[in-house]
């Protein structure tokens, strides 16, 4: 990706409504998860609910229905696992990028974790609660205003994310930009924070996470995370 220009989405011009942007972080939710059997298995229904969405909102998801939809399931893994796993700029996990895998990232950890249980949310060993589709399915089903805090405070961290994924060419950077067009416009201080992160790269220190990892059964009452 480019350091020296961080390129300007175009703002949306209609108002999302509360309902489109809760049905955004949902569909986000599923497709930014691994695409395993479960989720290829509820294309069709995805693909009807991103239809019922305004126009603006719909490209990136469609995009990607269209990607998962036409590509062997095998590809699709192998695709999903270089994307987010290989690549330490395109970590789902939000804290990484300010942090990497450093002590300071432990108590960054803990605002989400304070989040969850003020919504009673239990976590267990799974999965650490930055993780974007977690925060993405907590702000859709369990507590929109908390999560829309969370989702705020990383905006920068998710319009990097999307640039990245766009500067790869990868298929899922258009629900990272999807997701982003339901929350306030980028500031100034924004765009210094995404040049800042760009410019520096996450951290390295290894250091045991487990203690803020999460409960895989936590949104079991809104079809779950597969």
């Amino acid at each position: 990706m480019s350091l020296l220009k961080i390129r300007r989405r175009p703002e949306p011009e209609v108002r999302v409504t509360e309902r489109d942007r809760r049905l955004v972080w949902r569909l986000a939710a599923v497709l930014l998860d691994y695409p395993g059997r479960d989720t290829l298995a509820m294309l069709d229904r995805l693909t009807e609910a991103a239809a019922s969405l305004p126009e603006h909102l719909r490209p990136g998801l469609e995009t990607l229905l269209a990607h998962l939809r036409d590509t062997p399931p095998i590809d699709l893994a192998a695709g999903y696992v270089e994307t987010f796993d290989l690549r330490r700029r395109a970590s789902l996990h939000l804290t990484f990028y300010a942090y990497g895998d450093t002590r300071k990232r432990g108590m960054a950890l803990l605002r989400f974790k304070h989040a969850y249980r003020h919504a009673g949310v239990e976590l267990g060993d799974s999965e650490l609660p930055d993780h974007l589709p977690v925060l993405l399915e907590f702000a859709a089903t369990v507590d929109p205003v908390g999560g829309e805090r969370l989702l705020g405070e990383h905006l920068p961290v998710i319009e990097l994310l999307r640039l990245s994924l766009s500067d790869s060419g990868s298929p899922y950077a258009g629900v990272l930009g999807a997701v982003v067009a339901t929350m306030p416009a980028l500031t100034t201080a924004d765009r210094r924070r995404i040049a800042e992160l760009a410019a520096q790269g996450p951290p390295e220190e290894e250091v045991g996470l487990e203690p803020f990892a999460m409960d895989p059964t936590m949104f079991a009452q809104s079809e779950g995370r597969r």
